[in-house]
């Protein structure tokens, strides 16, 4: 009678053991967007927009995902910082991309402050369990060289302090070329999203099957 109860026994822890790992494999990603404009379709089709072309490219590969866009034009890190946890809180992400610190930099804050609004959002996302892809940002070097340097210093060395991924440059490989920007040269256009997604995905796709 031991030996039928064992085995049985055995079988069972297997088939849990298999749920749980089946469980790991199959989990829902919940990707909280927690930006400003850039990631918000600011002057341009919400259908054209990085974040829109995101949610095609993960239905596309079958990735068990779910976007969530919580972005808001004009926003600062300090207004990030006074919204992150109520929305850690309702949406329940496993990752956050936060893409903030661009209006800082434009209006000209300090960058002290910026940099401890962007740590603590960071934080607050691991307090929740979610991981987070930190996006940076360059400003024009009308703000002063040694301003312009420093602003950009801040994605870095938060992303090393707080052991977060970094999109180095949002916009990557076409910051220079007008044909790629709205009137006002600030906003990207929606020939200029699909470059945003890909240098996104880069980071986002290894965070996605981590």
């Amino acid at each position: 009678m031991l030996k039928p109860l064992k085995t049985k026994i055995i079988k069972l822890s297997i088939s849990v053991i298999s749920l749980l790992i089946c469980s790991t494999i199959f989990a829902e990603h919940r990707i909280l967007v927690f930006g400003d404009s850039l990631s918000n379709a600011y002057g341009i089709d919400k259908k054209a927009s990085w974040v829109a072309l995101l949610k095609s490219r993960i239905k596309s590969q079958n990735i068990n995902a779910s976007i969530i866009n919580k972005s808001i034009s004009g926003e600062t890190t300090a207004g990030g910082l006074r919204r992150i946890e109520r929305i850690l809180k309702s949406d329940k992400p496993t990752i956050v991309i936060l893409e903030l610190g661009a209006n800082d930099g434009l209006r000209g804050l300090p960058l002290e402050k910026m940099s401890s609004n962007i740590e603590q959002m960071i934080n607050l996302s691991k307090t929740y369990n979610a991981k987070c892809l930190l996006v940076g940002m360059h400003i024009p070097p009308n703000y002063g060289l040694e301003y312009t340097k420093r602003f950009h210093k801040v994605f870095t060395f938060l992303s090393s302090k707080t052991n977060s991924e970094l999109v180095p440059f949002m916009l990557e490989g076409f910051e220079l070329n007008e044909d790629y920007f709205l009137s006002d040269l600030i906003h990207p256009n929606e020939s200029a999203q699909p470059i945003i997604l890909e240098t996104i995905w880069k980071k986002l796709k290894i965070m996605l099957t981590s």
